[in-house]
Formats: structure tokens, sequence, C-alpha cells
């Protein structure tokens, strides 16, 4: 009879033996695999949340963005450059600069890689008398934007006054009557009518707009300006320190200020929006980093205690039944077989039972870990692909047998060394 069919006999004539061992390897390893799995399910359940959180958060910060954009280009230019030896209370009062600059300075500033400003609008203003209508006006000269060379082309905030024409506030040209295409005098240069404002409620009602060019004639300030207008970018909002730092490294001679206070309110709530978004996102990230910690704290102290105690328990079944096959194992050695047979006889069994129990640990343990997952952290811990590892397999299949051999090496070596003619006398 070869070793094999001994110790299938074995199995079969002491089942409830046998079962009590392959249910102790099955509690140890599915604990093992089960707790394994509920980590894994945890940690691709915290990818998920955390990758639809940053998602949301950037569709958010995204639609913000764009509600920003808008919101500053329909409040207009909010930044304004002029020259440094302006006094800025003359220009809160009077609401223009004394004081003049080159026209080229807006190029300049196009030319540079400049990133805290965009659409670049020079332009001379002065406070002037209106002979031939016999009244004060504010005249401005501008010119089209001046496109910035290290970015994609925009839209223009506003469109450029052609030479030859004049646009009036709305104060001016229901004054004085005028409509689109009448012709005027001004400063005794004629012009025509391009377009008549509505009502804005501000200077601009009583403004009139020709080219640049023509302005800097009549005024006699060829070939300067007395302020650039911009728009500051998403990068710089609310940040003045930022953009005068910027523009004082290309135009070290002029001062810079913000203004459109609404914008400037609305940029900062934006940035509070952007910072809590983020800090949201940080701290989901922090809350399941610490219930990982909690679980495997959990996890380090159950798995060890029930990998023990069923090893404790396959090497008491293994004593019991040394001690109840004394005789048997005595007619078999006064047969002819050797102890390191009978060695193998336990041994293999003990195998045996470490690979029934392993497989229904590992089939046991992910099924409950994914449970756990599902109960735990939501119904979406099912479909993880980390809930089942074939590794967990592997493991469960070797340590499984290691456990139960290691638990039943004593008792086997005991079994073996056992000599027949005590154990026959006895009986």
């Amino acid at each position: 009879m070869t070793v094999w069919r001994l110790i299938g006999k074995e199995i079969l004539h002491r089942k409830l033996n046998f079962g009590l061992g392959v249910l102790s390897v099955a509690i140890a390893i599915g604990s093992l695999v089960g707790s394994l799995s509920l980590l894994k399910a945890h940690d691709a359940r915290t990818l998920q949340i955390l990758a639809q959180k940053e998602q949301e958060t950037k569709a958010r910060m995204a639609g913000l963005g764009d509600d920003m954009r808008k919101a500053m280009l329909r409040l207009g230019f909010n930044i304004v450059i002029l020259p440094k030896d302006q006094n800025l209370g003359d220009w809160y009062a009077d609401d223009y600069a004394s004081k003049y600059m080159p026209e080229d300075y807006a190029t300049k500033l196009a030319q540079s890689k400049i990133i805290t400003i965009q659409h670049l609008l020079p332009s001379l203003q002065q406070k002037v008398k209106w002979p031939e209508m016999k009244r004060t006006i504010i005249l401005v000269g501008t010119r089209g934007e001046v496109q910035k060379l290290h970015a994609d082309p925009m839209k223009p905030l506003v469109q450029p006054v052609l030479p030859g024409t004049i646009v009036l506030g709305c104060e001016l040209h229901q004054s004085l009557g005028l409509k689109v295409g009448d012709k005027l005098q001004l400063l005794g240069r004629q012009f025509t009518v391009h377009a008549c404002h509505a009502e804005r409620g501000n200077k601009d009602d009583i403004t009139a707009w020709i080219s640049l060019p023509e302005a800097q004639e009549l005024l006699g300030r060829k070939g300067q300006i007395n302020a650039i207008l911009a728009v500051e970018c998403s990068c710089a909002w609310a940040d003045a320190p930022k953009v005068r730092a910027e523009i004082a490294k290309i135009l070290p001679d002029t001062q810079i200020i913000e203004r459109a206070s609404e914008a400037l309110a609305r940029a900062e709530a934006r940035l509070k929006v952007d910072a809590e978004s983020i800090a949201a996102v940080d701290r989901e990230r922090e809350s399941r980093a610490r219930l990982r910690d909690e679980r495997e704290r959990l996890v380090s102290i159950l798995v060890p205690v029930v990998l023990i105690a069923s090893a404790a328990w396959i090497a008491f079944l293994a004593f019991i039944n040394t001690r109840d096959r004394r005789s048997e194992i005595g007619i078999l050695r006064a047969l002819g077989l050797r102890g390191r047979k009978i060695l193998f006889i336990f041994l293999g069994k003990a195998a045996l039972m470490g690979i029934g129990g392993g497989m229904m640990g590992v089939l046991g343990g992910c099924l409950i870990g994914r449970q756990l997952g599902m109960n735990l952290d939501g119904m979406e811990a099912v479909t993880t692909p980390a809930a089942f590892d074939p590794r967990l397999l592997i493991l469960g299949l070797a340590l499984a047998p290691l456990l139960t051999m290691v638990a039943s090496w004593l008792p086997a070596l005991i079994a073996s060394a056992q000599d027949p003619a005590d154990a026959l006398r006895e009986e």
C-alpha cells in the first residue's frame, strides 16, 4: 500500500479531525486574505473618490474661471499704467494724467513676455475746451489694442477709432443733437460722427474719442501718451504687487493703478473658492489615509492572533490524532514502515489540510473583504478590480500548507519516533 493511499484512508477514517483542521485553516487564511482584500478595496475606493472630487473641483474651477473672465471683460480695463512722476492725487481728482510717456511703451510691453496683463490699449486723455461748441469735454485719443507677440491673438475689448471720425458720449450727442454720419468741427478739424454711446452714468458721457495720432497732433503731444489701459490675467487676480513687479522690470519709470473694485472682489472670492476646493480634496485624502491606518492597525493585531490560534488548534488536533493512533502506528512500524514514512504521512495529511483550507479561505476572504468594502465604502467597492488579486490566491495556497505543516511538525515527529514494541505492549 502506497503512502498516499495511507494518507487518503487516514483522512476518510478520521473525517471530523480533518474537517476541523480544514476549517481552522480556512478561518486563518480567510482572515488574512479578507483583511488584505478590504485594504485593497479601500485603496481603490480612495482613488475613485479622489479622482471624482478632483474632477468636480476642476470643473468647478473652470466654470468659475470662465465666469470671472467674462465678468472682468464686461467690467473692462482694470489696470492703468501711468508715468512714474504722475501725482496720484491729481489723477484721482481729474481722472486723467498730466504727465506723459512715450507711445512705444505699449509696444515694449507687447513685445515682452509679460503674463500678468493683456489687452494693452495706449491712450492720450485730456480735458479741453471745445471752442466750436463752447463747452468743456474730455478728449481721448485711442488706437487699436496692441497685440502681444508671445500670446494667441484675442478679440479686442474696444474697436479702434478710424482717422477722421469721432465717437461721442451720451450727453454730448444728445445735447448737441448729433447723430451718426453728421459732420462737426473740433479744434479746427472736421470729423464725422462714427458712433454715439448710450448713457453710462460716468465721465464717458462727456467724452469724445478720436484716433490717437490725431489727438496727439491736436494736443501737441506727438508720439506721447499719458496712460496704458490693460486687463489683469487670471494668474494675477487681486494680486497688484505681482503686476507691479512684472511691469516694473519692463517699464521702471511707470506706476500702476488697480481699479474696478467689483471685479477685484469677485476675483478674491473666486480665489477663495479655488483654495477651499483644493483644501477639500486634501482633507478627503487625509481622512481616507487616517481611516486606512486605523484599519491597518486592526488588521495587524487581528490577523496574527487568528493565525496563532489556528496553528495552536491544528497542533492540538495533531497531538490528539497521534495519541489515538498510537497502536496503529506501532502496527505499521512492526510491518516495516520506516519512521520517515510515518512522518511523511502526518505531514502529507497536514499539507492536504492546508491546501483545502487555503482554497476555502481565499474564496471566503475575498467575498468577505468585498462585502465589507461594499458596506463600509459604498457600492462602488464591489466593482473595484483590486477587490480580488490573483496574488492573494498564491499567497493563501502557499501559506496555508506551510502553516499546517509547521503546526503538525512536532506531533508528526513524535509519531515517527515511537518504538513499535512500546506502542504494542501498551495495547
